[in-house]
């Protein structure tokens, strides 16, 4: 499609003949889960997405391109590569320059995918507002991108590290709308309590692939956050995830932990205090994520 982006012929011929295609985001696999669980996990996303008639699309950076649709030899090379970028929107240029390769956020993910023509992706939680972000002014890139970008994100709400009361108020301000999948609650990654009630539900993808349409017929730049509760057996009691978030928070704050590094400790720690119970919870969701996007896409492919 140009210089720097890479569709390859699998996602250009889908795209082109109308079939339904779901972009996946790398940093999940890449900075979020341990080796081998990692490759299993984005192996699993691909598999669901097949399963339900759509064609992956795995978005990383490689050699000076953004590549849309990742091999498996290239996700797993990218994964085991101990300088793999966790590439958000700005970094996109200078790695791709550089000609280094990283693994795209929920941000970037989402950038790339629609200036590929891709609606729908799907990944684990979105980022946020971080907690003392009012102060320190922490907020994910994923938010202000998700607002130009319109892309539906498939995701389970967004992680329980963050200020989710936050993170929900900037995504209203910036006009962004959050839709519960079968849900009344914004979930909150590893859980599917918040607390925190959402206004709008749906229970079918087709009304996503309705909204996308009606967001297009308007002109609107903006995406939508579809999201979905981990799924039951797998998700933990909020009770017992708050205990461990909080220790963790400390955890963080005393080491100095923060920026691009902090949720990839947060998640590690987590994992650890659970005695893996969250990595399960992650792989599971993430799972589930990858089959919602995929039927999203064919009822738009359809529409």
């Amino acid at each position: 499609m140009d210089r720097y982006l890479d569709v390859r012929v699998e996602v250009a011929a889908a795209l082109a003949t109308g079939r339904p295609v779901v972009a996946l985001e790398s940093t999940v696999f890449v900075h979020g889960l341990p080796d081998p669980v990692n490759l299993q996990a984005a192996s699993a996303m691909e598999d669901a997405v097949r399963a339900e008639g759509a064609v992956p699309a795995t978005i990383g950076l490689l050699d000076g391109r953004a590549v849309i649709g990742l091999t498996g030899e290239e996700i797993a090379e990218l994964a085991r590569a101990s300088d793999s970028v966790k590439v958000s929107v700005r970094d996109i240029p200078t790695v791709i320059t550089a000609r280094r390769m990283g693994a795209t956020t929920v941000a970037a993910t989402a950038a790339l995918a629609a200036r590929s023509s891709i609606r729908v992706m799907a990944t684990g939680g979105i980022g946020g507002v971080h907690r003392g972000g009012e102060t320190t002014f922490d907020v994910s890139a994923d938010l202000n991108e998700l607002a130009r970008s319109a892309v539906a994100v498939v995701c389970a709400g967004a992680k329980s590290v963050l200020d989710l009361p936050r993170t929900l108020e900037v995504l209203e301000t910036l006009g962004v709308p959050v839709v519960g999948f079968r849900t009344d609650e914004f979930p909150a990654f590893y859980t599917a309590a918040s607390g925190l009630p959402l206004e709008h539900r749906i229970d079918n993808p087709s009304e996503v692939a309705a909204m996308l349409e009606v967001q297009s017929a308007l002109g609107r730049p903006e995406g939508l956050v579809v999201a979905q509760a981990p799924p039951p057996a797998a998700a933990i009691p909020k009770a017992e995830l708050d205990v461990w978030v909080e220790r963790v928070l400390d955890e963080a704050e005393h080491e100095g932990i923060s920026g691009k590094a902090a949720t990839p400790f947060l998640l590690g720690r987590l994992a650890i205090l659970s005695g893996g119970r969250t990595l399960d919870t992650n792989v599971d969701l993430l799972v589930a994520n990858a089959a919602l996007a995929a039927r999203i896409a064919l009822a738009l492919s359809a529409s």
